[in-house]
């Protein structure tokens, strides 16, 4: 054949195999997912072998080898622990009673997590109803030396789009108003207990936070509607705090073009303790190791650096995320940092969340088609948001661009959040490789663009960011406010 004539055809399949890179890319990825995920089966070992991965437990630290161990399994070459040491909190023992006009009886109850390390509190009860700053205009001191009963929703009757708070900061509200303990109930039907730090710092607090039952709840409610004094709770609690070491477990795999640029996809592997923690955060790390699964089986490689982390202490405090990112900007590998997706309680995707400066609409709408040519079973839904109290946060207040997922869970779930009822009978595994699927082309086509469809911020832009939307309060709220008054 004529040389002059083979030139066109070599750049015309060579631009055809780049044009239908990517959709391979994503075939070859659903197939293998379909087929061979793993993600369910490894949860289910491990919440039968180790039970709850509490952060500094002995459970915490097997689980810690347990995923280390399974990316060594799946081909991975650079695969490190990264240990950091912390105060950490533990639950001990509990008791309460309620007594009506001299009338006793015990409530169940569970300590909310970084509770004194012993408490022995008897006062009257006050309804501050949502627990919302609202909720506390024109008290006075209605509150000094007595304690605060807060919904952990919010009540009906509520007006529309009223925002809700955290445990935590409902916890250091009442705190600030002189609450000598907390009580919060859940909104969950049939006596589920929840528990859950109350503290915004990580630290502990100087009185007692505990979680009743929705029952229980309300008719302390009723009764103090009636009769604002006429009841008494007593608090008596032991629990362990203390100076612990905890591994986030970190797989690297290399990108090709940019090597120094990193996207980051993680979900925090540590759980409560009163339960295995399946849904938080099991369905969500897990499918991040069966999204590192992935890559490795498909031999995928991205311009990108791709690092999957699995991190500890998220329940605590964001301890393994916030350690991560203060270590990268030690040693100013931050800049490094375009992108981190995160996978927290996530599963069964039908959209995108995309957060941060400069954010390509066009590239996430794309892709969301792309997918959904897959399988339509994905929505192509997409928003931009900001939230707080998950492993994203510390990394976004660096300017970091984040990427979640809409979930479209089972909403039975979610009345075992934080309880005593949140095992692997409630993970759905078709979820799960729903997860691994669409969650391994969102990374790979974020770690392999041309251009990233975001920008890391710089610390003002970061700053507007936060007002923007709506977290300044919160953050000054936690002390991770930055940027002074």
């Amino acid at each position: 054949m004529n040389k002059l004539l083979l030139l066109p055809l070599l750049f015309f399949a060579c631009t055809s195999s780049e044009i239908k890179e990517e959709s391979d890319v994503f075939q070859t990825i659903n197939s293998e997912v379909l087929q061979n995920s793993d993600g369910y089966n490894s949860l289910r070992e491990a919440t039968e072998t180790i039970g709850h991965r509490l952060t500094g437990s002995e459970n915490g630290a097997m689980a810690e080898q347990f995923i280390y161990d399974k990316l060594i399994s799946y081909g991975f070459e650079d695969v490190a622990f990264q240990e950091f040491e912390v105060e950490a909190w533990s639950r001990g023992t509990i008791s309460v009673t309620s007594a009506i006009n001299g009338n006793a009886d015990t409530i169940p109850a569970v300590s909310l997590g970084h509770s004194p390390d012993e408490a022995n509190v008897t006062a009257q009860v006050v309804d501050m109803g949502n627990g919302l700053a609202a909720d506390y205009e024109n008290i006075s001191d209605k509150l000094e030396g007595k304690i605060a009963l807060t919904y952990i929703s919010l009540l009906e009757g509520t007006p529309e789009g009223t925002r809700n708070l955290h445990r935590s900061e409902k916890a250091a509200l009442a705190i600030e108003h002189g609450a000598v303990g907390v009580i919060i109930f859940n909104q969950v039907e049939g006596g589920v207990l929840l528990t859950g730090t109350a503290s915004v710092t990580g630290e502990l607090l100087s009185v007692p936070a505990i979680c009743i039952g929705l029952e229980d709840g309300m008719a302390m409610k009723q009764q103090l509607a009636g009769d604002p004094e006429s009841v008494t709770v007593s608090i008596s609690m032991t629990n362990n705090s203390g100076m612990i070491k905890a591994r986030n477990v970190i797989a690297t795999l290399k990108g090709t073009e940019l090597p120094q640029e990193r996207v980051i996809v993680g979900g925090h592997l540590d759980s409560w303790d009163l339960a295995t923690g399946a849904i938080d955060n099991g369905i969500g790390s897990f499918s991040v190791l069966d999204i590192a699964r992935t890559f490795k089986a498909n031999n995928l490689q991205p311009k990108r650096t791709v690092q999957f982390a699995f991190f500890m202490g998220e329940e605590q405090g964001l301890l393994g995320s916030t350690y991560m990112v203060e270590q990268a900007e030690k040693n100013g590998s931050i800049e490094d940092i375009k992108f981190m997706m995160n996978l927290d309680m996530s599963g069964n995707p039908v959209g995108m969340n995309a957060s941060g400066a400069s954010i390509d609409t066009v590239f996430f709408s794309e892709l969301g088609s792309k997918i959904q040519t897959i399988d339509t079973a994905y929505k192509a839904g997409f928003s931009s948001r900001a939230g707080l109290h998950s492993d994203h946060q510390p990394f976004m207040l660096a300017g970091v661009p984040i990427l979640s997922v809409h979930s479209n869970l089972d909403r039975s779930i979610y009345k075992c959040y934080h309880a005593d009822c949140d095992a692997f009978e409630l993970v759905n595994e078709e979820h799960m490789r729903n997860t691994a699927r669409f969650g391994s082309m969102m990374l790979y086509a974020i770690a392999n663009a041309e251009e990233l469809p975001a920008v890391k911020m710089n610390s003002e832009q970061t700053k507007q960011f936060m007002i923007d939307n709506g977290l300044e309060e919160n953050l000054k709220m936690q002390g991770d406010w930055k940027w002074g008054e």
